[in-house]
């Protein structure tokens, strides 16, 4: 039986195999043997190494995709909040241009508590969706959420400081929608 591999070898039959079924090696291809165990460890390590990169990349990209959903959801109503801050500022001018002491007659008075709770009401429902008013005045001034429109001097306040707000700021969450346009203290002593 043997003899027949052997021919079938040498008539360019088929090359007797080992058990894993590769082609026999001589003692002569032992050293190759090594070398090519030791490329195959290197080429397992490098696989391992790509796939934990890779591995590594995924879980970033859904901890990104995750906090840009979170942010999608909690800033969503960005525009349509900025929208709304003129109804809300046009609704406290409203209020603010008859005064207090000149309303006698009781239609008027019906007129601005009414547009009074129409402006607590929307303020209130900006407020539950995460908008909330910034009104700086007598705070020191913060360039992140105030806009300095003018310069006062001689106000008693120390240099630095809000000392007049002539639209209330908003933000929403922690991202600032629009920013208060303010009046800011000139001179006097440094606000520390």
């Amino acid at each position: 039986m043997i003899e027949e591999k052997d021919d079938r070898a040498a008539d360019g039959g088929t090359v007797p195999a080992n058990d894993a079924g590769g082609p026999l090696e001589d003692d002569a291809g032992a050293g190759t043997a090594d070398d090519r165990l030791i490329a195959l460890e290197t080429e397992l390590a490098d696989v391992k190494d790509r796939m934990l990169r890779a591995l590594a990349e995924t879980e970033n990209t859904r901890r990104r995709a995750q906090r840009e959903r979170e942010d999608s959801q909690k800033y969503a109503i960005t525009g349509f909040a900025k929208d709304l801050l003129s109804a809300v500022d046009n609704l406290r001018r409203a209020l603010e241009s008859v005064p207090e002491a000149e309303v006698k007659d009781a239609k008027l008075r019906g007129l601005l508590d009414g547009v009074a709770a129409t402006e607590r009401e929307l303020l209130s429902a900006l407020e539950r969706h995460g908008v909330k008013r910034i009104d700086p005045k007598g705070e020191k001034f913060d360039h992140n959420f105030h806009q300095a429109i003018f310069e006062a001097e001689n106000t008693g306040q120390p240099a630095g400081t809000v000392v007049e707000v002539l639209q209330p700021g908003y933000v929403l969450h922690d991202r600032l929608l629009r920013p208060a346009m303010v009046g800011v203290a000139k001179g006097g002593p440094q606000s520390d």
